[in-house]
Order: C-alpha cells, then structure tokens, then sequence
C-alpha cells in the first residue's frame, strides 16, 4: 500500500491492520507521520521510500497479491505528473499479473461526468493533480496488469480526527459555523456526493475480501468505482446545517448563474478556467455510488448532520436529526 500516512490511508491501513490478517507492506517517505499502531500485530511492514524509489522493490512488488495506491501529490506540476502519472504507472509494471489479484487504484471524481465517463473538461483545463489523475487513467488499458485493476473515484472526502490527519474539506469545515446564518437564506441549483475516509476503508477492506470475478477479467478496461453516499443538492445541505444548529429558514433568494458571472466580472475576481467551468456544471452527481451500505455493512457517516458530528462541532440541540430526503437534480430525471 502507498499513501498511509494521508488521511484516508491511515484509516485504510488501521482497517487492514486490525480486522484482516493479511501481511501488510506501507511504503512511505516519512513513517514519522503514520499516527497508528504498526506493531498491533505481527505481518506489518513498514518500507521507507519515495515513490520515485519504486525501483528499490521490484521483488517484493514481484510477490504482491493486493496493490492498494493511495500514494498522489497535489502541487508543482513537475512532482504532480512524475508520481500520480510516471511512477505510479511504473509501480504497476513491476506487478506480476499471473500473481496478483487486484490493484485498487485510487484517482478521482472529479475526472468523470455524470456517466461516470472521462470528463474531457477536466483533462483540457483541470488543475495540474485533475490533469495527472486523468492522464494516468487513460494509461491503465495498456497496461499487462489492466484486467486486474479496479479504478477508486472518490467524490468530496470527509475525514480526521486527534490521531488522523484531515482531508482538504474537513479542515474548512469549521468556517460553516461561521457562516451558516447567512448562508440559510440563499438556495442554488447543484449536488454533489460526499464519502467518509473511514467508510472508504470498509469499502477497500470488502474489495479485498471478495475481489472480483474471473469473468471478463481477460478485458482490458479497468473496473471503475465512484465512491460517495447518495447524492444530496446544495439546498438539501444548507437545511440540514440550518436544522443541526437549530436555523429556522424563514425565506431564500435564488442565487443565479448570471449574477454570480456578473460579480465575478464586476470585481475582476480572478479565476482559473476550471474553477469557472464547476461554477457552470454545478451538478456533481455520478451513476451507481458506492459506500459500505451497498456493501452489505454499515455506514459511519451518511449524512451531513453526521459529518458535523464527527468532525468535533457541537449541534445546538441534543436530539437526533433525521436524514434528508434525498431529491433527484432536474437535469437527471
């Protein structure tokens, strides 16, 4: 496994140290970083390395059953396309595919459309990390080890705590606190998905206990996935903050399209051309999302009431908020 000391690789690799037996091998930089228990058990190896070391392995990559890649880098474009693309890929070749199993390949929702098919937009004009995420998926049929690999796309990331390093999200997530009673009495047309780290690690852990079938795997296309609970719009999500901290919404003004491109020009806000364009596509919504609920299991954190709860911010009442009923987008029905 790479990447175990992010936030969604530490609640992976707690996962598979404490619920599996199999003998686990965590290639990091830095083990100074990895905040759980390595010695809880016997099996549990921890290499210390860069990805761009990845040469240094090639036996042991030679002997992998389950390749688990969590490892990315997000900025300096430079760094960005030699370890999401180069040798990532490279990792992958030295992978023997009479010998391993699966190769769950973390990426990204942000590359795919509401098809779950590759969103050229974000191969043409996404950040540097969208653009390497891109580029390195659209590799993975020429690879030998192509039948094997299962693609993870994981829509917006909840996840942390005092032993867990947090996604980009849940660090920004106290400013809603701040802003939460202004923000009631505006609505706007979009949806998004969102997944906790600890429900990818139930997903990850079920993959690895019951990995695909050998049909089809002679087919080169790899299996995709996008992780996230069900889709939830932008209004549904400014009703449950309002309710966790007990808002009452009298009324909402509809924020448009056309005037928040007005303000942008009026005040010359400076905006990168993939900022602009999810302003203009709104509905980041996928087919068929998976999280441990469609796994047969449960999940940790399904709604958004639930990720306030977790991340630490105290609700203004104590009783218990019922999930939101979820509503289709428009443009989907």
């Amino acid at each position: 496994m790479t990447g175990a000391s992010g936030c969604i690789g530490h609640y992976l690799a707690e996962a598979l140290i404490q619920e599996t037996h199999h003998e686990i091998f965590l290639l990091v930089r830095n083990p100074d970083k990895l905040q759980i228990d390595t010695l809880a058990r016997p099996g549990v190896h921890v290499l210390q390395a860069d990805l761009r070391e990845i040469e240094r392995f090639r036996d042991l990559l030679q002997t992998i059953d389950v390749a688990i890649l969590v490892a990315t880098a997000w900025g300096g474009s430079g760094e960005v396309f030699d370890i999401n693309v180069v040798k990532t890929i490279r990792l992958m070749n030295l992978l023997d595919p009479a010998k391993c199993e699966q190769v769950l390949y973390f990426s990204t929702a942000s590359i795919l459309d509401r098809d779950n098919e590759l969103l050229k937009e974000a191969g043409q004009i996404g950040t540097g990390y969208i653009r390497s995420k891109y580029d390195c998926f659209r590799q993975l049929s020429r690879l030998a080890i192509a039948p094997k690999i299962v693609a993870l796309f994981p829509t917006l990331v909840i996840g942390g705590d005092q032993t867990k390093p947090k996604s980009h999200l849940s660090g920004g997530l106290p400013g809603v606190v701040k802003w939460s009673k202004l923000i009631r009495f505006f609505k706007a047309d979009g949806s998004f998905h969102f997944i906790h780290a600890r429900d990818i690690a139930q997903v990850v852990v079920h993959l690895i206990e019951h990995p695909r079938t050998k049909e089809g795997l002679s087919e080169n296309t790899p299996a995709k996935i996008v992780l996230g609970q069900p889709p939830i719009t932008v209004n549904q999500a400014v009703a449950e903050i309002s309710a966790y901290f007990d808002q009452k919404i009298h009324f909402r003004i509809p924020l448009k399209l056309w005037l928040a491109n007005i303000i942008i020009t009026l005040f010359r806000i400076q905006m990168e051309p993939w900022d602009r364009f999810c302003i203009n596509y709104r509905h980041f919504t996928y087919q068929n999302p998976v999280n441990p609920d469609i796994c047969g299991k449960t999940s940790y954190c399904p709604t958004l009431s639930d990720v306030l709860k977790v991340t630490g911010i105290p609700p203004a009442r104590s009783t218990q908020l019922p999930p939101p009923a979820i509503e289709t987008p428009q443009e989907e029905v």
